[in-house]
């Protein structure tokens, strides 16, 4: 396994939601389209949240060293939330976020999505919002059209186990009968 940068993470297991690993997506008309995931963590997992904080700490020392003219801002927007919080827009984050550390990260290139022994997963019906995982993010310092911050770019991802789908999506199984 190789050793990890101080601005990179692997979570322990969460669970992903708003997941686009296997085929880009656009929030809006004219955005970039890129691979992206939202990952929940649950809050009990104090590991993962002392090691996202310490890699967005790294990365923001990065932000001030190389991309933000030796100044940190006041307040540098981070991607990880408080899902018993409010969005950055003002709404209540979904059901599915309470008693989680939310953020989402995402990439430009396609991440490898693997199983526990590390074999591709290719088909779609496998991966979903729901499922649970280990996901590499690598954070990064911006200073884009005004703005500076901390990003959170999506590398691979390997799945742990299914979950309850969330969104709504059922199986054939649950409609018809096994």
């Amino acid at each position: 396994m190789a050793e990890l940068r101080p601005n990179q993470v692997v979570t322990n297991e969460a669970r992903i939601s708003y997941e686009h690993l296997l085929k880009p997506y656009a929030h809006q008309q004219g955005q970039e389209e890129k691979y992206s995931c939202t990952i929940l963590i649950p809050k009990s997992d104090t590991a993962t949240k002392q090691r996202l904080d310490m890699a967005i700490n790294a990365a923001i020392q990065d932000g001030v060293a190389k991309s933000w003219n030796g100044a940190k801002p006041a307040q540098p927007p981070t991607p990880l939330y408080d899902g018993d919080g409010l969005r950055p827009s003002g709404e209540a984050f979904g059901e599915e976020c309470k008693g989680h550390w939310v953020m989402t990260a995402s990439s430009k290139l396609q991440p490898e999505v693997v199983d526990t022994n590390g074999n591709p997963i290719i088909s779609p019906s496998e991966i979903y919002s729901g499922m649970f995982a280990r996901v590499f993010i690598n954070f990064f310092a911006y200073n884009a059209a005004g703005r500076k911050g901390i990003g959170a770019g999506l590398g691979p991802v390997q799945k742990t186990r299914d979950g309850e789908p969330l969104g709504g999506r059922v199986s054939a199984a649950d409609v018809f009968g096994g």
